[in-house]
């Protein structure tokens, strides 16, 4: 393909992960891509790049150098309704559609393991830019599964609020001990998912990444959780699963329960600061 005048790129944002955790000490995570994301479109305006998107345009350079595109006669334009700091997979959305759209541009379109090796050079990152539902080495891109396609499963996010930087809680100096700790229970959440998703029992899936929420709260606690759990119950939802670096949590639902909108008044009712996403899981890809 030769090369282009702009690209536009969608890329999925995600409800956190179904699973997330080490197991013999290598790190990873199951995506948990929603329909909601980030476009990115990448132009030779010559424009500049916008303020506040530092990793955005990180991952343009990258692709840049790789290419040999002159850097100076790109510029982007982002549109998100993705919050960042929440576990929704806004950055990686971000900087996975910039890879790729700059890849457009250059004349080559990438493979997702290109994006994923260019994402990993920015950022921890989510395994979004891989097809269907995956098992990612979200740190260093050393451990990749093909799960297979995503299931028909609605989801309700919730964010009771707060911010968490994905950098640092990679870094931080404990993370490593609680993950080897919690080892035994995130096998557990993985062997349940794989299941899941192999026999097409969403019940499964659901305790799978419950099992996996519940194993998280000694690394990041969510005062919220417990209560979530209880209202799953009320709503006959397949269980619950949390950003594991990040805020927020998704009720899981059935598609012949009761869909998100209405699930919605329920908890909004109770806590009205919160706020609300109504989405379903679909599978990644760009």
């Amino acid at each position: 393909m030769g090369e282009l005048v702009a690209a536009t790129v969608w890329a999925p944002g995600t409800c956190g992960e179904l699973v997330e955790g080490t197991i013999d000490g290598r790190p990873f995570l199951v995506t948990c891509p929603i329909d909601l994301g980030s476009t990115i479109q990448v132009n030779r305006s010559g424009a500049g790049f916008p303020e506040g998107f530092p990793k955005t345009a990180q991952a343009i350079r990258l692709v840049a150098e790789k290419t040999g595109l002159p850097l100076a006669e790109l510029s982007f334009e982002r549109e998100s309704i993705l919050p960042p700091g929440k576990g929704m997979g806004s950055s990686t959305a971000d900087v996975a559609a910039a890879i790729f759209a700059t890849g457009l541009v250059a004349g080559h379109r990438l493979s997702p393991e290109e994006v994923a090796r260019l994402a990993l050079q920015v950022e921890p990152s989510d395994g979004t830019m891989f097809e269907g539902l995956v098992l990612f080495d979200h740190r260093k891109g050393e451990w990749f599964e093909a799960l297979g396609e995503a299931p028909a499963i609605n989801i309700l996010v919730v964010d009771p609020g707060g911010e968490v930087d994905t950098i640092a809680f990679n870094q931080a100096a404990d993370l490593d001990r609680i993950n080897q700790k919690k080892e035994p229970q995130v096998r557990k959440a993985l062997a349940c998912v794989r299941a899941g998703l192999e026999n097409g029992d969403l019940a499964q899936i659901g305790r799978g990444a419950t099992e996996s929420a519940l194993a998280n709260q000694e690394l990041l606690p969510k005062p919220d959780l417990p209560q979530m759990l209880r209202w799953a119950q009320d709503v006959k939802a397949l269980g619950v699963n949390v950003a594991h670096s990040g805020t927020v949590m998704g009720l899981l639902l059935p598609p012949d329960g009761y869909h998100p909108e209405e699930v919605k008044p329920f908890i909004q009712k109770r806590r009205p600061d919160w706020k609300f996403y109504c989405t379903r899981l679909i599978g990644g890809g760009l």
